[in-house]
Parts: C-alpha cells; sequence; structure tokens
C-alpha cells in the first residue's frame, strides 16, 4: 500500500471553557491514502470538523501528531503552515466562505495569486481558474460576485477554488448541507470526478447518506473518538 497522504497519530485535541474541559478528538489515529474517497460521519459535536481542520493545519493537536504528506505540521510555524496548504490542499467551507468584494473568477484565482508573482504566471493563472469554472459548469458566470449567484453555484465556486492550485487532498465539510438534493447530486458527480480522473483525495464530513452511498471509506466518530473504520 502506497504511504499515507494524511496521518493522524494518537491525536487529542482539548479545549477549555473556563474550569470545564471538552474534547473535539481524543486519541484519534487512522491513515489516509492517496486516491481515497472517505466519509467522516458522526452526530453533531462528534469531531468531523476538528479531525479536518487539524488535517489541514488550521488547528493543532492538544498531544499526538498530524502528518501531512510525510510533513509533520508539529514542526511548522503558521506562514510554513500556509504555504503547505497552498502547495496541497483544497478545503470547501460549508458556508462556502467566498469574499463578497470579488467576483467568482476572482475568488477562484485568489489562492494562486500568493504563488503567481510574475505576470505570465498570473496570466497562466487566469486561463486556468476560467478553465475551471466552465468545468464545473459555470462558463459566462465568471464575472458575477457571490450575492449574484445561487447556492449551488457558489458551492461550485468553492470547489474550483479549492482546485485552483492542483491539490492532491481536497476536506470538504457537509458539501451538500445547504442545497437542495438534485443541486448537491451535481455537486457529488463533479467531487466524485475529481476523484476518478484526477486522482485527487476526498475526505469529506458529512450527514448525508448520498454522501456515503458514494464513499470508497466511511469513518464514524463518536464524542471524539473513532466508532467504526469501513472500508
Amino acid at each position: 500500500m502506497s504511504e499515507p497522504i494524511l496521518r493522524f497519530e494518537k491525536v487529542s485535541r482539548e479545549y477549555s471553557l473556563g474550569d470545564t474541559k471538552t474534547y473535539g478528538l481524543v486519541s484519534v489515529s487512522l491513515d489516509f491514502h492517496p486516491g481515497e474517497y472517505a466519509a467522516i460521519v458522526g452526530p453533531s459535536g462528534s469531531g468531523k470538523s476538528t479531525l479536518q481542520h487539524l488535517g489541514a493545519g488550521f488547528d493543532r493537536p492538544s498531544s499526538g501528531s498530524v502528518s501531512l504528506m510525510g510533513h509533520d505540521l508539529g514542526r511548522y510555524g503558521e506562514n510554513g503552515l500556509a504555504r503547505l496548504r497552498n502547495e496541497h490542499i483544497g478545503f470547501i467551507f460549508q458556508t462556502f466562505n467566498l469574499l463578497p468584494v470579488l467576483s467568482a473568477e476572482e475568488n477562484v484565482l485568489y489562492p494562486a495569486l500568493i504563488r503567481a508573482t510574475d505576470p505570465r504566471r498570473r496570466r497562466a493563472a487566469r486561463d486556468r481558474a476560467r478553465r475551471l469554472l466552465d468545468r464545473v459548469g459555470l462558463d459566462g458566470s465568471g464575472k458575477k460576485r457571490p450575492h449574484q449567484l445561487s447556492g449551488g453555484q457558489r458551492q461550485r465556486v468553492a470547489i474550483a477554488r479549492a482546485l485552483m492550485n492542483e491539490p492532491s487532498l481536497i476536506f470538504a465539510d457537509e458539501p451538500t448541507a445547504n442545497l437542495d438534493h438534485q443541486t448537491g447530486s451535481g455537486i457529488l458527480d463533479i467531487m466524485g470526478e475529481l476523484n476518478r480522473q484526477d486522482g485527487v483525495t476526498l475526505i469529506l464530513a458529512t450527514h448525508d447518506p448520498a454522501v456515503m452511498k458514494r464513499a470508497g471509506r466511511i469513518v464514524r466518530l463518536k464524542d471524539g473518538r473513532v466508532e467504526a473504520d469501513e472500508a
């Protein structure tokens, strides 16, 4: 089997609220391999979002270690983590997290501007942003701002943005939660295509049975612990 793209080794995340301590994750050990399509499931508060945020380096464990592409994230400062995310990870947020003052095309392009410093690379990045919008079915909508788009269209922009820097791994937090059934099914079609044709590793936090049905692996969390790991 290939080396893991993402590894959790005895990871716990503790939160303090005054004198009260709660746990987002408790001694979780998991490996995710290149090309997997994994659904992280469980009730609200079970640790799904915590697992994703730790895996992407947005948060740090209280104990244990998280490794991405063989890099121990605990050895990196904030700038180093941002660079690793920019090079290897796409993240699709439940609330889309699009910048309202930017057009759809500019939102997609934004992650590439960190790396594309000369005019030639910026032109190439803009061409890629347009191709990605076309790929997710938004050809002709690049100049629209988020408030001019439907929920499904905004989710498609978020997917295109996540793909901008050709990531090896995409996290998606409840990607169908704010969408009707038909729109959600279309979003899952796009993500499945990314997994099958491009080999992108998908880790989706979800309550949606439709996502679970399509995933090749289901990791069930309960109270911050792995309750089951079903391939």
